[in-house]
């Protein structure tokens, strides 16, 4: 057929749209496999067989080739593919098939065969051998379905926690030669038992890896004694004092019980053992010191107990062997408590100290056996002179150092006493500044004295600009000091009641004198002032102060937490935090006439603070407790941890933990003493009273007292023990003469001695001095008076 060039572009446009002009033929395209289902995974029992299956398309015809493990099998060339029956070894097999045509060829994917296999194990546990003291491993191999489950036993018992293929025994003991160990391997299709693996503990005889080593402790305190010791455990220990076993001891330390002047020198040792052998320790030496009396009244409780007294005792504390063995005499009236440190040494000489502070300015270091006068510093800069009385006949004929000081051992290069001195210059300006003296010799340390000086955002009077300003002239130091956390902690009394003052406390870095913190307690009022007859501040061991305070402004209008609405918090038992250095009122309890007592001059500020130990309930629980009491006659006990706040519109003090009405009818102008369960005080024209503790609650009345009483400002106890033994009560009399006095603990009823007693006036030492307790140490009892301080003691033959 002839084709005319018209034709030929019709026929070109055809073939080139795909169209055929009639009674023309075409061959159609070819193409490759391509897979449109892969074989899946298969699972199968032991014997069972298993279907793979694939679909493809493709031109013409297809072919098929599956393989095992990339292994082509013979004969298997459809779509589907069932397997032989399953066995073991076909556990985990890749199945895959190639398909092919005359284009090409496609891979499937590879699917698995899962065989129900239960396990069977490959390689068994093997026996072990260690040393005692040493870890021991144990080892099995299994086959079978995934996932595997392990338990392994010791001697047929069940091992917690031991479910993996691998178990490592924790430390061996002797006790532990010959142990078994085997395994259950299981899975959902069965279990297999291992074979037994025993383990056998080598024993070495014990070895001494660190001795124990010397210690020393101060009377009273008991002392740990450790040794570390190597071989076949169980090891077992005898301690041994000078070479006699102590009953019991029998564990890698032994604490000692509370030890006295007696037991300076022991040696102590231990024997270790185990069946392989023995060894016998070094011998380590207890030194028994007396102890220290580093701040008023012993502690920061405030308890006035010294539970380290190994000399003195209720027999020989009698006008016959007992009474004044030496007078230490001061430039001044000494109305703060004597401190006293064992051991220092001053001058490459071992000595015990005891320091006294006067109001003339003075701090004296004497030598406490022989009665040597070490040193006195003055703490007068030149041209200055203690104050005046501040037209207030508290403190007189002078005002100088009035508050205890306080004494830190590690502070500085001998250790440091710190003290607070009011004087006066040449320009009639008065001061009140914080000292630091090095305990061997006087001498003030680097930043030493510190110019006291405070303000206080509030509108009291004397006021600049919206801030309080502490006026050094309107107040005295009278509380004690308190050392606390590396700060010293001022508190503040004012001259009588003359204003304007209000209440102040003020911290100070021990090792910079920097001021670190300031509390007013009456910033928007007046007065509150903190004497509280000489007791320190108190504190407990999580860095929480207590004070009672004078009478003075207190906002009964209260703030949502039940706080005085403008800060103010006069005649309260208060109780202030410290934490980041900043001083706040964090929790208080005061009377349900705290204003009325206040008006009328009734207040708790004349008493001291102290804390109780913990104690029990009578429902098991724990209470962390404290005493005040002041001029009312009442004692209030208060939970530290919930101290009961103030009450508006209430008739009683039933916000008080505990509230003894009236049972110190005589108001107290001093501060009380804590031994074994009873509370100590004598109020002013009263009695020596104690207060028995029973589920954490005081007697209602005391359950002894003493028959004499005591003329103002009543009487400052104090207690010497040996641990729970040999309690004796001293107390001072502030009469012409005064009197020491003490009786036993147990029954005050019972008057052991008074200076009174001796004949001709042996055991005189002068006028009474107000404010002051008697400091108990060594066998010696020290009582500040108008002109020095005297000693009592035993009598030399």
């Amino acid at each position: 057929m002839q084709i005319t060039q018209g034709w030929r572009r019709v026929l070109y446009s055809s073939l080139a749209l795909g169209v055929l002009l009639p009674g023309c033929r075409s061959n159609p395209a070819r193409t490759a496999p391509t897979i449109t289902l892969q074989p899946i995974d298969q699972r199968a029992a032991v014997g069972q067989r298993a279907t793979f299956s694939v679909q493809a398309t493709g031109t013409g015809s297809l072919g098929y080739q599956w393989q095992k493990n990339g292994v082509a099998i013979d004969g298997a060339r459809s779509a589907n593919y069932i397997t032989p029956p399953a066995t073991a070894a076909d556990n985990g097999a890749g199945f895959r098939v190639i398909v092919s045509n005359s284009v090409g060829s496609a891979t499937s994917d590879s699917a698995k065969l899962t065989v129900n296999v239960p396990p069977a194990i490959t390689v068994q546990p093997a026996n072990q051998s260690v040393v005692a003291g040493s870890t021991a491993t144990f080892s099995v191999s299994a086959t079978g379905t995934e996932p595997l489950h392990y338990q392994w036993q010791k001697n047929g018992m069940d091992i917690s926690g031991a479910t993996s293929s691998g178990y490592t025994t924790p430390p061996t003991a002797a006790s532990d030669d010959g142990a078994a160990f085997r395994v259950i391997v299981s899975n959902t299709f069965g279990s297999v038992t291992s074979n037994l693996a025993t383990l056998r503990v080598g024993l070495t005889p014990p070895t001494i890896v660190t001795q124990p080593s010397n210690q020393t402790v101060i009377a009273g305190q008991a002392a740990t004694f450790s040794v570390v010791a190597s071989g076949t455990q169980p090891l077992s220990y005898q301690w041994q004092r000078n070479g006699t076993a102590i009953s019991g001891a029998t564990a890698q330390s032994y604490l000692t019980p509370a030890t006295t002047a007696a037991d300076n020198g022991s040696l102590f040792r231990v024997v270790v053992s185990n069946t392989a052998g023995s060894v016998t320790s070094d011998s380590a030496t207890l030194e028994v010191r007396p102890p220290s009396v580093l701040t008023y009244h012993n502690d920061n409780a405030r308890t006035g107990q010294n539970l380290a007294e190994t000399i003195l005792t209720p027999s020989n504390v009698n006008p016959a062997t007992f009474g004044k063995t030496d007078f230490l005499g001061t430039d001044g009236l000494v109305d703060a408590q004597p401190l006293y440190v064992p051991g220092l040494s001053i001058s490459g000489v071992a000595r015990n100290v005891v320091y006294v502070a006067t109001e003339h300015d003075s701090i004296y270091a004497y030598d406490a056996d022989s009665g040597a006068h070490l040193w006195q510093a003055s703490a007068l800069a030149p041209g200055e002179t203690p104050s005046d009385t501040r037209q207030c006949g508290q403190v007189a004929p002078e005002i100088g150092i009035t508050s205890t000081p306080v004494i830190d051992l590690r502070a500085g290069p001998h250790g440091v006493i710190y003290a607070v001195a009011m004087s006066k210059d040449a320009s009639g300006k008065y001061h009140q500044r914080l000292h630091a003296l090095d305990l061997t010799n006087g001498v003030e340390l680097p930043g030493s004295p510190r110019e006291i000086q405070a303000t206080y955002p509030g509108s009291a009077a004397p006021n600049s600009n919206g801030q309080v300003i502490f006026d050094p002239a309107q107040y005295k130091e009278r509380a004690a000091l308190l050392l606390l956390n590396g700060v010293i902690y001022t508190a503040w009394a004012s001259h009588c009641d003359i204003p304007p003052y209000t209440g102040w406390i003020i911290g100070y870095d021990e090792s910079s004198l920097e001021q670190t913190s300031v509390l007013n307690l009456t910033p928007n009022g007046d007065d509150a002032a903190i004497w509280q007859a000489g007791g320190g501040l108190a504190a407990d061991s999580t860095g929480n102060i207590y004070a009672l305070l004078g009478n003075g402004t207190f906002d009964t209008t209260l703030d949502a937490n039940g706080f005085p609405n403008r800060g103010d918090f006069g005649n309260a038992f208060i109780k202030v935090s410290t934490a980041n250095n900043r001083l706040a009122v964090a929790d208080y309890f005061t009377m349900f006439n705290t204003v009325e007592e206040s008006a009328v001059d009734m207040d708790l500020g004349s008493g001291g603070p102290m804390l109780l130990p913990d104690l029990k309930d009578g429902s098991g629980r724990t209470r962390h407790l404290a005493v005040g009491a002041g001029k009312d006659g009442n004692i209030y006990v208060v939970d530290r941890d919930s101290m009961g706040k103030f009450i508006p519109g209430s008739s009683n003090n039933a916000n008080a933990y505990q509230a003894l009405g009236h049972v110190v009818p005589g108001g107290i102008w001093s501060v009380p003493a804590y031994f074994d369960g009873t509370v100590y005080y004598a109020d002013v024209n009263g009695t020596l009273k104690a207060f028995s503790i029973s589920n954490a609650l005081l007697s209602g009345s005391p359950n002894s007292e003493s028959a004499e009483s005591f003329v103002y400002p009543g009487g400052f106890p104090s207690v010497s023990a040996n641990g729970s033994t040999n309690g004796i009560v001293w107390i001072v009399e502030n009469s012409s003469p005064a009197v020491l006095r003490a009786y036993d603990a147990t029954n005050l009823g019972r008057e052991l001695y008074d200076s009174n007693q001796a004949p001709n006036g042996r055991d005189h030492f002068g006028g009474g001095n107000k404010f002051i307790a008697a400091m108990i140490a060594n066998g010696r009892v020290y009582v500040g008076t108008p002109n020095g301080v005297a000693v009592f003691g035993l009598l030399g033959p």
